[in-house]
């Protein structure tokens, strides 16, 4: 079975911006071993701060109650045992030993020879050995090494593959390589030492993790390195979810993965990291099964004819069909059943036309938005669609003062008053509101993300569009709100949800 070692909580955490405290790397490093599966996790790098040893502490600790601290690795560097003692008194059993692998990062960063290093290294693989702990070596810049001093990463495997070291990991660290040279290399390295499990660490500087991690497998690594969501330093690493569907499918491996826990681990990763995982990312993007063109609706509708193995329900997913303007009526029937809502044939056509029409304009469509749809389009027809709806409402954000919001909504027909305080405007309209909810036993939904988007230029009257997802009685969906004021967006996008639900309970 192939090996998947994640390094999110350490390689990916190098990633500009991210950082995590201890509460969130012990989540992740639970949702890794026992949701996820991976074989193993790198959680730190050692002698890094006192808040990462503490952090390292805690996962070694529910690791040992969990019997799964063999899979909890640290890199450590030559540095006489310091690192050693670092990960020891964290509770580690696991060293990952940074070394030089290749000849101009040994003679730019250490000023040493290659066997000045090779002496180094193997003392401090004894020093680790007799404290209990199993070693695995890094040959850092080893794509380098076998680019430029090809006989200088012989010599260091030679020196140390006798010394009880466990894997050999071969990192692309500055992710230079290219298919081709990685099949060479690591098909080399597999055929000069048979008995030694090597490691691919793969980085996407030319957007080329994936296929060099494919040839890697391909050419004999026993294990391969990853990241959620392709945290890392620069452009990142390879993305876990990467990993799942090409080794999986296009090599046929054995993964001890538990796919259908993906999408919920990199969705929890995005949320604390605040790296957002693009739309179109493979597996793992919002749209990655939504289909848009109403061909190919109507084409999986006969017998699936455009879906191929990555099956969302394989990722904990289901596919969507998108409303466009490239819509057919295969399209919105799709949605339409997902809705319970049936038209007949005058009324598809004429709520199709505006779909499209809509779409021709640019605006973003979601399955909540076809009752709004479907109500403008058939005034007169049994299409409730504004139940709810804002009265009036003043919010009010004075420095040094929490922001108050005085609101009045009409509920089918009868009008209700409340006002609040908040952290934000919307926040304090948003607990205004729910005030009124409760006091009515209405149910209402719990916010579960808020992304705005304003076009770029610059202009201060540009139109902001506010997307909010809700989640209610285990059912997730999201509105949107348009206007050249964000918060006005947002409470268009809220009463846009109230609709929604109230029309699904009556």
């Amino acid at each position: 079975m192939l090996e998947i070692m994640d390094t999110t909580l350490r390689d990916g955490e190098q990633t500009a911006g991210v950082s995590f405290n201890a509460g969130e790397k012990l989540a992740i490093a639970r949702l890794l071993l026992e949701d996820l599966k991976v074989d193993r996790i790198e959680v730190a790098s050692a002698r890094v701060s006192r808040g990462e040893q503490e952090a390292t502490t805690g996962i070694c600790r529910w690791a040992s109650g969990a019997g799964l601290l063999d899979r909890v690795e640290v890199l450590g560097f030559v540095d006489g045992g310091q690192s050693i003692d670092w990960i020891t008194s964290a509770g580690g059993k696991v060293m990952n030993l940074l070394t030089k692998g290749s000849l101009k990062h040994l003679e730019g960063q250490l000023r040493k020879t290659p066997q000045e290093h090779a002496s180094d290294i193997l003392r401090d693989i004894s020093l680790a050995k007799a404290k209990g702990l199993e070693v695995n070596v890094y040959l850092e810049d080893w794509s380098g090494g076998m680019i430029n001093s090809p006989d200088y990463v012989f010599f260091l495997v030679e020196a140390i593959r006798g010394a009880g070291v466990r894997r050999i990991m071969l990192p692309d660290t500055l992710g230079i390589l290219n298919p081709a040279q990685t099949a060479e290399f690591v098909g080399t390295m597999v055929g000069k030492y048979p008995g030694v499990h090597f490691d691919f660490h793969a980085h996407n500087d030319y957007d080329l993790a994936a296929a060099n991690t494919f040839e890697a497998v391909r050419a004999g690594a026993k294990g391969v390195h990853t990241t959620v969501n392709g945290l890392g330093e620069r452009a990142g690493n390879l993305p876990v979810s990467s990993a799942v569907g090409v080794l999986t499918d296009q090599l046929g491996c054995s993964l001890s993965i538990d796919e259908t826990q993906l999408m919920r681990v990199c969705r929890y990763v995005e949320s604390i990291s605040g790296m957002r995982i693009p739309s179109n990312k493979p597996l793992i993007g919002e749209f990655v099964f939504t289909q848009t063109s109403g061909v190919h609706a109507d084409g999986d509708k006969k017998g699936g004819l455009y879906q191929n193995a990555l099956l969302p329900e394989r990722f904990g997913r289901h596919r969507h069909y998108a409303l466009g303007k490239t819509s057919g009526k295969a399209n919105i029937v799709k949605n339409l059943e997902e809705l319970g809502i049936s038209l007949d044939p005058e009324q598809m056509k004429r709520v199709t036309e505006r779909v499209v029409e809509l779409g021709d304009k640019k605006e973003s469509l979601t399955t909540e938005d076809l009752p709004f749809i479907i109500a403008d389009v058939l005034k007169g027809d049994s299409f409730d669609s504004e139940r709810i709806r804002m009265v009036n409402y003043s919010l009010q954000l004075s420095r040094g003062m929490r922001p108050i919001a005085n609101l009045r909504v009409d509920i089918e027909g009868e009008e209700y008053e409340e006002s609040a305080t908040g952290d934000g405007q919307y926040d304090a309209f948003m607990k205004a509101l729910w005030k009124i909810y409760d006091n009515l036993g209405r149910p209402h939904p719990r916010l579960a993300d808020y992304i705005v988007k304003i076009p770029p230029g610059g202009k201060t009257d540009a139109l902001v569009e506010t997307t909010i997802s809700w989640e209610h009685e285990g059912h997730a969906f999201k509105t949107r709100g348009v206007d050249s004021d964000q918060t006005e967006a947002a409470i268009k996008a809220t009463v846009k949800m109230l609709n929604i639900i109230d029309n699904k309970l009556n």
